[in-house]
This record gives C-alpha cells, sequence and structure tokens, in this order.
C-alpha cells in the first residue's frame, strides 16, 4: 500500500449562493497519479486551490502526512512539500531557464532573499535548479530566455521550477492544456517519470493523456465526486458516461 500523502475529508467551498466544492474526500498516494476530471465548472481547480491554500475552504479539513494543514497559508504548505503549477503559465519569461529554477530554488535556501547574488556561489541551490531542469526534461535549455521556450517547453519549465522547491506532492492544473500531439506526448512522458517519486494530482481535460497516465481517477460533477477508481473502472461507469461523457444507458 502507497503512503497516503494528502487527504481531505468533507472537504467544502461556497461562493455566496454556490457550492463550488461539495464534502471531497481524496486520498493523494505517494508513488501514484490521481487524476480528476469533469466537465467546466465542476469544481477541479477550486480543489486544487484549496490544497494548494490559494483558496480556504468553507467546511472539512486537509491532512498532510496525518497534520491537519487545513487553515495553513499557501507558503507554509509549499515550505512543508506541497508544490502546484496553474492554468497560466507562471514563468519569469526575461531570465533564462536556469536562472527561473534558482530563484524557484533559493526560496528554500537558508538565504531566500539573496535572490539576485551569483548562482555560482551558492553550490547547493545551482545543484537544485539543475536537477530540476534535468528531471524536466530541460537541461540542455538551461542558457535560453524562457519567453523564447516554446509553449511546452515553458509548461515543462513551470513544473522544473516546482521541482526545485524539493515537494512531495504535486498539484498540476491542465500541464497539457494548449500542445500539440509532439508536446502532450513529452509531456505525458514527463508525467510518467515523475510519479514513482510522488504523490501527483492532475486536473486535465485530455482524455487520452489521463487515462495513460492515471493510477487513480475522480470524477466530480457540481463540486462532488461522482465516482472514483482505477481507469477501467471509470471508463465502465455508467454514471460517469451519463454525467460526464452525456451518454445515455442502453
Amino acid at each position: 500500500m502507497s503512503d497516503v500523502v494528502l487527504a481531505t475529508l468533507g472537504l467544502s467551498r461556497r461562493f455566496g449562493g454556490l457550492m463550488a466544492v461539495s464534502g471531497v474526500a481524496i486520498e493523494l498516494h505517494r508513488g501514484r497519479l490521481h487524476a480528476v476530471l469533469g466537465p467546466n465548472g465542476a469544481g477541479k481547480t477550486t480543489l486544487i486551490n484549496l490544497l494548494s491554500g490559494d483558496l480556504a475552504a468553507t467546511a472539512g479539513n486537509i491532512r498532510y502526512r496525518g497534520e491537519d494543514i487545513t487553515r495553513c497559508s499557501a507558503d507554509r504548505r509549499s515550505r512543508i512539500g506541497i508544490g502546484r503549477s496553474y492554468q497560466k503559465t507562471n514563468i519569469f519569461p526575461a531570465f533564462t531557464a536556469f536562472e527561473n529554477c534558482r530563484l524557484a530554488a533559493q526560496s528554500r535556501a537558508p538565504r531566500p532573499f539573496a535572490v539576485f547574488t551569483d548562482a555560482a556561489r551558492h553550490r547547493p541551490v545551482r545543484e537544485a535548479a539543475e536537477r530540476a531542469l534535468d528531471a524536466a526534461g530541460l537541461a540542455a535549455r538551461g542558457g535560453s530566455v524562457a519567453s523564447a521556450l516554446s509553449h511546452g517547453e515553458q509548461r515543462q519549465l513551470e513544473i522544473a521550477m516546482v521541482l526545485a522547491t524539493a515537494p512531495e506532492v504535486l498539484l498540476l492544473d491542465e500541464p497539457l492544456a494548449g500542445m500539440g500531439a509532439e508536446e502532450a506526448q513529452r509531456m505525458v512522458g514527463l508525467l510518467r517519470t515523475l510519479a514513482p517519486k510522488h504523490a501527483i494530482l492532475l486536473v486535465e481535460h485530455d482524455m487520452d493523456a489521463v487515462f495513460a497516465v492515471a493510477d487513480v481517477i475522480t470524477v466530480m460533477v457540481n463540486g462532488q465526486v461522482l465516482e472514483s477508481g482505477a481507469p477501467a473502472q471509470i471508463r465502465a461507469s455508467p454514471a460517469v458516461r451519463r454525467a460526464y461523457l452525456g451518454e445515455a444507458d442502453e
């Protein structure tokens, strides 16, 4: 049995009269990629925002390694090992790929505010940045300015920046968005390499990619969990076909 790293119970978020996430219970295990599917408005990104601390929960709780972190700030969650990417690429376009990763790594260093000092003087930070670039498949692109990278490479760079902070949990919000077939295939390969050493929550609209890489899939509808299980179970589920794929009963 894989370790449960991050878990929720009864997790909910209300926006006025709208219950965007309602009573969600989910477990993320080290070594497993857990995908979340659902139509637009199902609450998928809201769920990631609750887990990362970008939104406060209305009800329920979140536990990391058994510790209640429901009221912890996003910064605190990042520092204990919860990293996330966003729907829109979030990088420093004028800096090189290496500098982007170096800045992320320095946020975890004993001198986090010395962000503009020569990276060559801080070997642990430099090595962390280099490892992150290598893990994300960008080892040969470290000297390239981020704005000059392709869209797919920029998405890889964002993940590299997350990896530079040494997270145990990866919350990935539509990392394949806007990619062509070749770039998407490369990202799927990256996700496969990251899964064994992390607990990953993946929100993604690319169904082929999700079923290719996920160990567990949770389907959400109207802020609630409709069904959760192995990909084969989800693919065969009549409830999922009705609610998500729009298929009628035979």
